[in-house]
C-alpha cells in the first residue's frame, strides 16, 4: 500500500492528536531545555542561583514522577474520559509554568515542578493511546513515524525559540510555554473526538489497584527485569543532555566560533539565533539534537532495520557514549556540535529499538502490559541522572564550586553567596583578587581542575549499559 493511500486513511482525531503532541512538546522542551540554567544561574540575571545538587533533586524527582505516574493516570483517563483528562493536564501545565515563573525558593520550586510533571503524567498516556486507537495494522507503522516526527519538531522549535527569548527575560520562556499549551485547549475542544470505549463496570480505585497488580505480573519475569535494570543506565546517561549539558556549555564553552561560522555563510540566521555578545545560547545549540533526528531518523531506522533489536541497541548506545565524550571533553564549539550529532545518531538507533524489543519479547496477551512497564527504567534513569548531575557534577565540573575551592586554597576573604551577594558578584570579586578576568579565569580553572573529566563518568555509564547488554544477550 502506497504512502499517499495510507495518509488518506487517517481520521481527524489522528491528526488532532499529532498536532496536540507537537504543541505540548514545543511547550515542554522549550521550558525544559532552559530549566537547568534557570535553576542554577546567578540571581542577578533573574534566575534562582540554586546549587547543582538542588537542581538535580528538583529535576530528577519531578521527571521521575512524570514517567512513573502514567501507570495510575492512564487508568484514570480510561475511566474519566480522555478529553476531560486532557483539559485537566493543560490546566496543570499552565498553572505549573506560571508557578515556576513566580516562585524563587528551592522548596516552592520543587513543588511547582512536581505539580507541572503531574500535568505531564496525565497527558503522556493519552496521546500515544489515541495514535494506537486511530491506526490499524496497515497504518500504524507510518502513523507512529508521523507521531515521532511531531515529537521532534516540537522538541526542535521549543528550545530554539527559548534560546532567543531567554536573552530578553526568563519570563518570556514561561509565557511561550503557557501560550503554546493554551492553543491545545482549542484544538482539543474543536477537533478531538472521545474514543468509544467498551463499558466495563469497575471502580477507579479497582482500576488503579489492577494497574499495580499488572506491573507485579510482568516483574515476575526476571529476565525482563534484568533488561529493565540495565536500561536504567542508558537513560541515566541519555538524560545528561537536559541536566548537565546546558550548564556545561553555559559555564565553559565559548560558542562565538559557531556564531562566526554561521555569520560568514548566512548573516541573517546568525543574527536571528545569536545573542548580542555574538555567540549562541545552550538551549539553541541543544535544539540541534531534535533537528538532526528530523533530518536523519528515517535513514538511521532503515539502516538499523537489518540488525536484531539488542544488537542495534548496543551499537546505538555505544555511539551515544561517543557523543557524550565529545560533548563534555572539550571547549570547541564545532567539536561539541559534532558531539550532538553523534549523540543524536546513537539515540536514533537505540531509543526506538528499545520499544521494539519490549514489544517483541512480551507474550502475545501481555503486549500493552509490557509496554506500560517499559517506562519504569526511564523514571529510575531520571532519578539517577538528577543525582549524577547534582552532587557528582558539582564536585567535578561546576565553575562556582571550583572557583570557591581555588579561593579557599589561596586564603582570600570573599562573602558567601546569598540573596544579597549573587554568584556573579562572587565571580567578579574572585576575578579581581586572582587578577584573572573572563576567558583568562575560565582557562585557568579549566587547566587547573579539569572539569572535562565528567565525560569519563557520563560516557562510562553508557558503556557499562552496553557491556551488561552484551552479557545479557550472551547468557
Amino acid at each position: 500500500m502506497g504512502f499517499v493511500t495510507v495518509i488518506k486513511k487517517y481520521n481527524t482525531t489522528f491528526w488532532a492528536s499529532n498536532i496536540i503532541e507537537l504543541f505540548e512538546r514545543w511547550a515542554w522542551y522549550g521550558f525544559y531545555m532552559v530549566f537547568a540554567l534557570y535553576l542554577v544561574n546567578s540571581k542577578d540575571t533573574g534566575a534562582l542561583g540554586l546549587t547543582q545538587a538542588q537542581k538535580g533533586i528538583i529535576m530528577g524527582t519531578g521527571s521521575m514522577l512524570l514517567y512513573f505516574l502514567p501507570v495510575i493516570t492512564g487508568a484514570i483517563a480510561d475511566k474519566v474520559g480522555y478529553k476531560r483528562i486532557l483539559f485537566l493536564a493543560f490546566t496543570l501545565y499552565i498553572s505549573g509554568f506560571y508557578m515556576i515563573k513566580t516562585f524563587d525558593t528551592f522548596g516552592w520550586m520543587f513543588f511547582a515542578f512536581v505539580w507541572t510533571c503531574v500535568g505531564g503524567a496525565f497527558f503522556k498516556p493519552i496521546i500515544s493511546a489515541m495514535i494506537a486507537r486511530n491506526t490499524t495494522d496497515e497504518t500504524s507503522s507510518i502513523g507512529f513515524g508521523i507521531f515521532y516526527m511531531m515529537v521532534n519538531i516540537g522538541g526542535f522549535i521549543g528550545p530554539f525559540i527559548a534560546g532567543v527569548l531567554m536573552q530578553k527575560t526568563w519570563d518570556y520562556v514561561f509565557y511561550m510555554s503557557m501560550i503554546t499549551i493554551g492553543v491545545n485547549y482549542l484544538i482539543t475542544f474543536f477537533f478531538f473526538h472521545e474514543p468509544i470505549a467498551k463499558q466495563v463496570k469497575t471502580s477507579l480505585g479497582k482500576s488503579i489497584v489492577q494497574a499495580f497488580i499488572s506491573i507485579g505480573i510482568t516483574l515476575k519475569n526476571w529476565k525482563y527485569v534484568m533488561f529493565l535494570v540495565i536500561m536504567i543506565l542508558f537513560w541515566t546517561a541519555y538524560n545528561q543532555l537536559y541536566y548537565s549539558f546546558p550548564v556545561f556549555i553555559d559555564q565553559w564553552v565559548d560558542t562565538s566560533v559557531l556564531y562566526d561560522g554561521i555569520n560568514k555563510v548566512w548573516p541573517w540566521l546568525a543574527k536571528s539565533i545569536g545573542t548580542e555578545n555574538a555567540d549562541i545560547t545552550a538551549p539553541t545549540l541543544l535544539s540541534m539534537d531534535s533537528f538532526f533526528i528530523i533530518v536523519f531518523q528515517l535513514m538511521v531506522s532503515s539502516f538499523v532495520m537489518r540488525f536484531r533489536p539488542l544488537a542495534a541497541m548496543m551499537g546505538g548506545i555505544l555511539v551515544l557514549a561517543g557523543g557524550l565524550g565529545l560533548m563534555f571533553s572539550n571547549q570547541s564549539g564545532w567539536l561539541i556540535l559534532l558531539g550532538i550529532l553523534v549523540f543524536g545518531l546513537g539515540e536514533m538507533a537505540s531509543s526506538p529499538k528499545f520499544t521494539e524489543y519490549v514489544g517483541r519479547i512480551a507474550p502475545a496477551d501481555q503486549k500493552a502490559l509490557y509496554m506500560g512497564t517499559s517506562f519504569l527504567p526511564i523514571a529510575a534513569g531520571h532519578q539517577l541522572a538528577g543525582w549524577l548531575s547534582g552532587d557528582v557534577y558539582e564536585k567535578i565540573s561546576d565553575k562556582i564550586y571550583l572557583l570557591q575551592k581555588e579561593v579557599a586554597k589561596r586564603g582570600f576573604s570573599i562573602p558567601e553567596i546569598s540573596d544579597e551577594f549573587s554568584k556573579n558578584d562572587y565571580v567578579n570579586m574572585a576575578s579581581d583578587k586572582l587578577g584573572l578576568h573572563g576567558n583568562e579565569l575560565n582557562n585557568f580553572l579549566w587547566t587547573t581542575y579539569h572539569p572535562s573529566n565528567i565525560w569519563v563518568i557520563y560516557a562510562g555509564v553508557a558503556v557499562s549499559a552496553v557491556v551488561l547488554l552484551w552479557l545479557y544477550d550472551r547468557f
